[in-house]
Formats: C-alpha cells, sequence, structure tokens
C-alpha cells in the first residue's frame, strides 16, 4: 500500500511515518515544517520506501500531485494550540477546517477516495454524557479548536456522501509519548526546569483528564482502518481511565526527582474553552480488539523520559 501522510513530520505523522515503512509499505510525507520537524523523520529518511515533500496543505495542486497513485490520505496536519485560539482565530479557520477542505480537493484531483482524519475529543464542548460515546448529543461549542476539527468531520462526511469517498474519523483524547511537542507535560518539565521548587498550575488542578500513549493511537488508527469500511468511520481513541491534573503533575515531578510546590491560578478550568472533564467512551474501539498498552502514569513518565532525553524540544520555540 502507499499512504500519504499530511503533517508527517508532526509528532502523530511522524510515529505513523515510521510505523507504516515498518509493516512493509510506501510512505510520503507532505509537511511545510512550521511546527513539524526533520528530526522525527530521522529513520524515515534512510528507507527507500519514503518519500518526503515540503509543501503548503493550502496548495491543492502540488498535494494532488504528490499525492498521485496513493491508496489512502492520513490528513495529521493541523494547529493543534487549543489554549490560544482565541489570540489568532483565523488560524484555527485555516489550518484545521479550510487546509481539510484542501486536502479532499486535492484527494479528489488524484483519484484517492480514502481519508484518515485527526479529530479530536474537544468536538464533544463540556459534555453531558461521561463518559462520552461517539453518538453523544453535541453542546455549544467551547473551543474554536474544537469547532474547526468538527467542521472539518462534516466536509470529509459530506464528500464521502458526494463523491464516494471512505472516511475515518478519530476523536483523540490528548497523545502523549515519543516526539510529544507541547502540552501539559511540555509545559511544566519546561518549568521545572527553571524553578524546580514551585510549579503553577492553571486551574485548580481537579480538571479531570484522559489521555492515551502515542503507540496504542496508531494501532487503534491501524486497527479501524483495517476492519472497517463503511462511508463515514467515527471513533473516539482514548483509554478507559482518567487523571487529575495534580495526579498528573505529580507522576511528572517524580521522574524529574524533584518536589515542587503547587500553586494554582484557580476555577476548575485552565482556559476559556478547557473541558474540566474528558473522559471518552471506548467500547466502540475495543468491540474490534483493540486494547491500550499503557496506563496514563506510564504514558506521562514515558514522554517526561523522552523529554529529558531530547531537551532540545524544550528550547525549539514552535
Amino acid at each position: 500500500m502507499q499512504y500519504f501522510i499530511t503533517g508527517g513530520a508532526g509528532f502523530i505523522g511522524s510515529n505513523m511515518a515510521d510505523r507504516l515503512l515498518k509493516d512493509g509499505h510506501k510512505v510520503t510525507v507532505y509537511d511545510k515544517f512550521v511546527t513539524g520537524h526533520r528530526e522525527f523523520l530521522e529513520e524515515a529518511l534512510k528507507s527507500s520506501d519514503f518519500t518526503l515533500i515540503e509543501g503548503d496543505c493550502a496548495d491543492e495542486d502540488k498535494m494532488a500531485e504528490a499525492m498521485k497513485g496513493s491508496d489512502m490520505v492520513f490528513h495529521f496536519a493541523a494547529n493543534a494550540d487549543v489554549r490560544r485560539g482565541l489570540e489568532h482565530p483565523m488560524k484555527d479557520l485555516e489550518q484545521n477546517t479550510n487546509n481539510t477542505f484542501h486536502v479532499l480537493e486535492a484527494m479528489r484531483k488524484a483519484g484517492v477516495g480514502r481519508i484518515g482524519f485527526s479529530s479530536t475529543g474537544s468536538v464533544y464542548g463540556e459534555a453531558e454524557v461521561i463518559p462520552t460515546p461517539e453518538n453523544a448529543p453535541f453542546p455549544v461549542q467551547t473551543s474554536l479548536y474544537g469547532a474547526s476539527k468538527l467542521a472539518g468531520e462534516g466536509l470529509i462526511a459530506a464528500y464521502c456522501e458526494g463523491y464516494g469517498f471512505t472516511g475515518y474519523i478519530f476523536r483523540f483524547v490528548s497523545i502523549l509519548g515519543e516526539r510529544y511537542p507541547h502540552g501539559h507535560v511540555y509545559d511544566f518539565c519546561k518549568a521545572l526546569g527553571r524553578d524546580p521548587e514551585n510549579l503553577h498550575i492553571l486551574g485548580d488542578g481537579h480538571q479531570k483528564k484522559s489521555y492515551l500513549y502515542v503507540g496504542d493511537c496508531i494501532n487503534a488508527i491501524l486497527t479501524v482502518v483495517d476492519k472497517c469500511s463503511d462511508k463515514v468511520n467515527i471513533y473516539n481513541l482514548g483509554t478507559d481511565e482518567y487523571c487529575e491534573v495534580n495526579d498528573s503533575a505529580s507522576w511528572i515531578a517524580s521522574e524529574l526527582g524533584v518536589s515542587p510546590k503547587f500553586t494554582y491560578s484557580g476555577g476548575n478550568k485552565g482556559w476559556i474553552g478547557d473541558n474540566p472533564f474528558i473522559y471518552l467512551d471506548t467500547k466502540k474501539i475495543r468491540s474490534l480488539g483493540w486494547i491500550p498498552e499503557l496506563t496514563i502514569e506510564q504514558a506521562v513518565r514515558r514522554t517526561v523520559r523522552y523529554i529529558q532525553k531530547n531537551p532540545w524540544l524544550l528550547e525549539d520555540g514552535k
């Protein structure tokens, strides 16, 4: 099989590229290297089955030419900066919603009919049903990121209906693991590197979050792609557990060998659009035989160890 990955130099995309190459497939990564890292592709670049193309998803014609001959597209390119969405509202629209449209149009021009899409559990907003299943009613959207991803889902469903595409939509919890480039583990590691005796936590520390190790995420995605062929396939991806932010902060501090005093900004949210309780129902993906290998604590600790071995990530500034 031949796969085309947008955002393939990013966190999930580069891990997916390595996995597909390991499984004997051909892979083309398309990335404009705004938040992606060439370092993440070091292993992939050693393979004769790998092609790297630097390009913008807004350039439909270039993308369509690059994806010709591909059997499937994994669309991972996105703005994932949920917390600062209100500071640059156009970024979510342009990089998430509009670029998903451009990817779909490029696929149509290139004759590629299968797409895997990295959506988010944020589309459920502050869900009334916990754990939240795929068919839960959508509440008011609380973040521009979630709204932009939900719009992308809608575009994919419409192309599946109108042009005969097959869509795989994955609503993630936050993903952790090797090549993790941003998020609370990154922020806490950076803060504790500056001041190992104090750690300021947004909110009250009792926000409940679920996380998933990136290797388990990749396994889940490929399980769905292998076993499902409906017109539109929507799956939550997460673990069957959650933790408080305080728990995660304690694990991070323990892994770093420090014992900081925690201080808090207050309230049950870290920022506007922060969901104080994220816990997805994953019965649907588990019914396919998928089971995550790592617990949340194991994933957090492994992420800290990766950051320790790659301190350049904390200095990168992307």
